[in-house]
C-alpha cells in the first residue's frame, strides 16, 4: 500500500543514500502500477523531498519533474516536441521542441545534459529565471525518447556525476516500469 512516508528522508543521509532511497521507493511504488502519469507524479515527489533533505547545493533544487513526448509535433516544423508532465516547483514551460534548450537537446541527442551554468548554454530556455544549473536525463524505450527527467537548481554547479549516475538509473527504472502511450 502506498504511504506518504515513502517521501520522508532522514536529514543525515548522503546524496548517494538519498538517491538509493528514491530508487527503492520508486520501485516499490511502481509494483503493479504501470500508469506513466501516476508513476511520474510519485517520482517527482520523491525527488523533491530527497533534494530538500540534503545539504547545499542539492537543497537549492527549485524544480524537479518530467516532460513527456507530445503526440502532437510542432506546428511550424512538424518536429517532435516535449509536453510538460508531473513536477514539483513553480509553473513551467508547457512545450519544448526537440533540439531546443537543455531539455530539447537531451531529447534530440538521447544523452544526459549536465549543465553547471544554464546562462552559458546556447539556447537555454529560462522558464524560471532563478535557475542557475540543470540536469536533464532522457528516458528511452526501444530507442525512442518517451520522456525526460528535468531537475533545476538555484545555484551554479548544483549537480555532479553522482546525480548523473543515479538519475540515469532512475530513468532506466521509469522506462521499464511504465506503459507509454
Amino acid at each position: 500500500m502506498v504511504h506518504a512516508d515513502a517521501s520522508n528522508f532522514a536529514p543525515e543521509l548522503t546524496k548517494e543514500e538519498a538517491y538509493e532511497q528514491v530508487h527503492d521507493q520508486a520501485e516499490g511504488l511502481f509494483y503493479e502500477q504501470r500508469n506513466w502519469v501516476c508513476n511520474l507524479a510519485n517520482t517527482s515527489s520523491l525527488l523533491w523531498h530527497a533534494y530538500k533533505s540534503l545539504p547545499s547545493p542539492s537543497n537549492q533544487v527549485n524544480w524537479a519533474g518530467f516532460y513527456t513526448l507530445s503526440p502532437i509535433p510542432t506546428k511550424k516544423t512538424n518536429q517532435p516536441q516535449l509536453i510538460l508532465g508531473p513536477f514539483q516547483g513553480k509553473v513551467a514551460c508547457q512545450m519544448i521542441a526537440f533540439g531546443r534548450g537543455v531539455c530539447g537537446t537531451a531529447a534530440s541527442t538521447k544523452t544526459t545534459q549536465l549543465v553547471g551554468d544554464v546562462n552559458a548554454f546556447p539556447g537555454h530556455i529560462a522558464c524560471d529565471g532563478a535557475s542557475r544549473s540543470e540536469i536533464v536525463v532522457p528516458i528511452v524505450v526501444d530507442d525512442k525518447v518517451v520522456a525526460i527527467i528535468d531537475i533545476d537548481c538555484a545555484v551554479t554547479d548544483g549537480f555532479d556525476n553522482v546525480d548523473k549516475l543515479w538519475l540515469e538509473k532512475l530513468a532506466d527504472l521509469v522506462a521499464k516500469s511504465c506503459d507509454w502511450p
